[in-house]
């Protein structure tokens, strides 16, 4: 992974989006803004293409023509990964205005449903809940 890379289309994109494979969850960031419609800042379900994303931005964003450069980061890492490496701190700079009040609670918001999400899902994971484990295949094996 290319931090540099990651910070370079974070400050240069239109539209980012940081997909998240283990929640299936993407954090769409678009910080175009006029008078009526400030940054958005919003998880949603991941998309099964860019069609499909273009589509659901334009259904979430009508006001706004559809964006030139959109970013699109896979993040595999943990999500505290994302504020210890500095990658929060960099949507919120491209996002910043003192025109929209609101947008770091927004930010605030969404950093602890994907803490939460990411929780549910490693317990999930321990306790077999939604996953299937070797040894589960293997004892069905043994039938």
């Amino acid at each position: 992974m290319d931090l540099q890379e990651i910070f370079s289309n974070i400050e240069s994109a239109e539209v980012i989006c940081l997909h998240f494979p283990y929640l299936r969850k993407t954090l769409l960031v678009d910080p175009r803004s006029d008078v009526e419609d400030p940054p958005l800042v919003q998880l949603v379900p991941m998309a099964k293409s860019v069609d499909e994303r273009l589509r659901s931005l334009r259904r979430l964003r009508p006001r706004f023509t559809q964006p030139e450069k959109i970013t699109f980061v896979p993040w595999p890492r943990y999500i505290e990964s994302l504020t210890n490496l500095g990658v929060w701190d960099k949507l919120i700079g491209r996002v910043a205005s003192g025109d929209h009040p609101k947008l770091a609670r927004n930010f605030d918001r969404v950093l602890a449903e994907l803490r939460q999400l990411e929780t549910t899902e490693f317990a999930a994971a321990i306790t077999g809940n939604q996953y299937h484990t070797i040894w589960e295949a293997a004892k069905s094996g043994d039938s």
